[in-house]
């Protein structure tokens, strides 16, 4: 069976003999595999008016501590959103009364960013069916082999200088 990416591969060898045009293959699948994945799940969030960015934060805040509360800067630092984003993902989520900001009661300058009892609810609802999306996107991988890639990935994640915390 063949993909999209080795019709490229074998047109690359053709017409580039001299070149190897293996980490194509790995990173065109990789980026194609990112556009239907996020295809996807995009349909899923805004079932629920959000975005992905939008989604993230709340769902940091939800599994980051009991009080579902963290700094601008923690948000930053434990989600996939860049600094640029937090401040207006944050400005759209509290003025749908998803989130509060509020003083930090242990830094007068700080801002502690915490869901509301609206958000929680709405991240609960949301959670599970992120959960099957993904489940149905991986479907065709079995166990062992979602285990073998997420090694690999985690392999070239680290190597590229992503590291845990």
């Amino acid at each position: 069976m063949a993909d999209h990416v080795d019709l490229v591969l074998e047109q690359w060898r053709a017409r580039r003999p001299d070149l190897d045009p293996s980490p194509m293959g790995i990173i065109g699948r990789m980026s194609r595999l990112g556009a239907m994945f996020d295809a996807e799940l995009r349909r899923n969030f805004g079932k629920h008016d959000l975005d992905r960015a939008s989604f993230d934060v709340l769902a940091t805040l939800r599994r980051s501590n009991a009080e579902h509360s963290l700094t601008p800067a923690g948000l930053m630092h434990s989600s996939m959103v860049t600094s640029g984003a937090i401040s207006q993902r944050l400005d759209r989520l509290e003025a749908r009364g998803l989130v509060t900001r509020a003083p930090s009661e242990t830094d007068r300058r700080g801002v502690l960013v915490t869901l509301t009892p609206e958000g929680l609810e709405l991240i609960d609802k949301v959670l599970p069916t992120h959960i099957d999306t993904e489940s149905q996107l991986l479907a065709g991988l079995s166990a062992a082999e979602r285990d073998q890639l997420a090694g690999l990935l985690r392999t070239l994640l680290e190597s590229l200088g992503d590291k845990r915390g």
